[in-house]
């Protein structure tokens, strides 16, 4: 990140005083198209109010009228038929690609490559005597790598339910969820993860086989393995078992159970978020139906967790596209020279990306001299300008090309489309991505429970501080939360989601599931939201995660850290308040 400066070198063909240029520039129509299909909506009306009492939205792409409060999508009927689909669509090109290392270079392998790849380590567990059915788990514990992609196809091609486990639960989470879910065989990337494994295994009764993707084992591992009844296989050999004993595939139905992703929640252990083959499939038809247009032509760069929910499903629907899905190299220092390299057009952020990158330009912009500085501020001004009034971002301006480019490029220069989610983003940092890199960034919202969405924002929409209407495959409500007076008569209160995006419970913990889908099937989501004027959804506050201050006033951590970690010395923040202190007395900061 630190490469990122604006002004690193100086363009030849720049004429600051050239008043054909500042014409052209202040004046440049955006002629490029939009990504999406989404600015045929209304701005002004982006959901649809269903008549009764509880002020039901749903998406206004949905047809009401027909008794269409929520889209149920059944294009394909599991997973694997969505990959089939996908390699269809890309006439067998490029699925998976990963660079070596030392390289400047992706190497990719075909659809029908990865197809038979998966088919065979799918063919090699059966072989080992792991049938497939909702009650057959394979953890994947690994970081992100064409083997963790090929694990998860090879599960659903043979019905086995595939259960990621990371280590940022706890270091007593793997051993918490290989016990509670009964996990029979796990994959893992390298020996110091296997060594975990065995190291728990005598409280681990379940697990019988460790896949791991190196060339061989060495010889005290595998003594280990044979102490604990725990067989080590390569994952090479794995292939070579299911080559010869290739079975035809056996997918899931619909319904039938996918994934167990487990999160942290608030407190106490981890919950294993149930989500089915239709949970997963609505989001990627949701992302068709709202527009964003992702083809065998695209290609996306995975460096943010496998393992959670917002880039499991990213997998999943560049997958159903036929796009090409290349992982980075597995060191976040080096991400930027990833990004160079593939040159993705889609490219999926976290707010904390955005705010760095952000950082780095306005802080190398505020070092510059005064010509550059009012360059810049300048070629910002006009391109935001031109933003606000179509609503289209652009690359082609004469803007980009003297002012903007050098940045463009760190990006690969191809990128179309930007989603963030996970966090909230600030919408001055929102438009400046919008204006400098000229890419569509959309923000969603959602939780694991939801299958990571249930809203997004609409292209060509240059409001900030919301995001967005409901997807189309669910509906939103609001409840009153009278402890902190928010009411739904008000457009206020606790955000719900109902539809085919909603999980369907957490993994043995019925008191649990209670606790989060009522009677009714609705979702509580423990945010507190409000509808705006355009029936877009607003975040406003949590239900829970509060203070309320010796005088009365509530205060939610979270408003106070996203303003602290504006700072460029703080990289991380925690506030700890106490509701018996009085007002502005100093609460404790923990800055990392």
């Amino acid at each position: 990140m630190e490469s990122i400066r604006w002004f690193a070198a100086e363009h030849p063909r720049i004429v600051f005083g050239t008043a054909a240029a500042i014409l052209f520039g202040t004046s440049m129509a955006l002629k490029s198209p939009p990504d999406t299909d989404q600015r045929k909506l209304d701005f002004k009306n982006q959901s649809i109010k269903i008549e009764g009492a509880e002020g039901i939205r749903v998406s206004a792409l949905n047809d009401i009228k027909n008794g269409e409060f929520f889209k149920v999508y059944d294009e394909f009927e599991n997973l694997y038929d969505s990959f089939l689909g996908g390699e269809k669509k890309s006439n067998n090109g490029p699925c998976l690609g990963t660079k070596p290392p030392d390289s400047d270079t992706y190497v990719w392998k075909s659809y029908s490559e990865v197809r038979e790849l998966a088919l065979q380590f799918g063919s090699g567990l059966i072989e080992k005597g792991f049938k497939g059915g909702d009650e057959t788990f394979v953890g994947i514990y690994a970081s992100n790598r064409e083997e963790w992609a090929i694990t998860d196809i090879a599960c659903t091609a043979y019905n086995i339910v595939s259960v990621p486990l990371y280590d940022t639960l706890g270091e007593t989470s793997t051993k918490f969820i290989v016990n509670l879910v009964g996990i029979t065989a796990v994959f893992c990337d390298n020996f110091k993860k296997v060594n975990r494994l065995l190291d728990q295994k005598p409280e681990t009764e379940s697990l019988k086989l460790i896949v791991v993707s190196k060339d061989e084992i060495p010889e005290e591992v595998a003594s280990k393995g044979k102490e604990v009844g725990v067989e080590l296989v390569t994952y090479k050999e794995m292939l070579a078992i299911g080559k010869k004993n290739l079975r035809d595939p056996t997918p899931a139905k619909n319904n039938d159970l996918f994934t167990i992703c487990f999160t942290s929640g608030t407190t106490g252990d981890p919950k294993g978020v149930m989500l089915t083959h239709a949970n997963q499939l609505c989001m990627a038809a949701s992302v068709g139906a709202v527009g964003i247009s992702v083809s065998s032509a695209d290609s996306h760069l995975s460096y943010l967790p496998l393992a959670h929910s917002f880039e499991r499903t990213i997998l999943w629907v560049i997958l159903a596209c036929g796009a090409k899905y290349g992982f980075y190299s597995g060191d976040t220092k080096k991400l930027l020279e990833d990004v160079a390299t593939l040159k993705p057009t889609v490219f999926i952020v976290v707010p904390r990306v955005l705010n760095r990158i952000y950082d780095k330009v306005t802080a190398g912009v505020k070092e510059a001299n005064i010509v550059k500085r009012s360059l810049f501020n300048w070629a910002f001004a006009s391109k935001k300008a031109a933003l606000l009034k179509t609503g289209e971002p652009t690359k082609n301006s004469v803007w980009d090309s003297i002012v903007f480019k050098k940045l463009q490029m760190l990006m690969g220069g191809n990128v179309r489309i930007m989603v963030t989610g996970a966090a909230p983003i600030n919408g001055e940092v929102l438009t400046f991505m919008r204006v400098v890199f000229g890419v569509t960034v959309l923000e969603g919202y959602g939780q694991t429970e939801s299958t990571a969405g249930a809203t997004i924002t609409i292209a060509g929409d240059t409001n900030t501080g919301h995001v967005g209407p409901p997807l189309p495959c669910c509906m939103i409500k609001l409840v009153d939360v009278p402890e902190k007076d928010y009411f739904a008569k008000d457009g206020k209160g606790e955000i719900c989601f109902k539809g085919s995006n909603v999980f369907r419970g957490y993994y043995k913990k019925p008191d649990l599931t209670a606790e989060a889908l009522d009677k009714d099937g609705w979702l509580h989501s423990g945010d507190i939201g409000m509808w705006t004027e355009n029936g877009t959804l607003k975040i406003i506050d949590r239900k829970k995660h509060i203070f309320k201050l010796s005088q009365g006033e509530y205060v939610a951590p979270e408003k106070l850290e996203n303003i602290y970690v504006t700072c460029p010395l703080i990289a991380q923040i925690f506030a700890y308040g106490n509701s018996n202190q009085v007002r502005y007395k100093t609460r404790r900061l923990l800055i990392i």
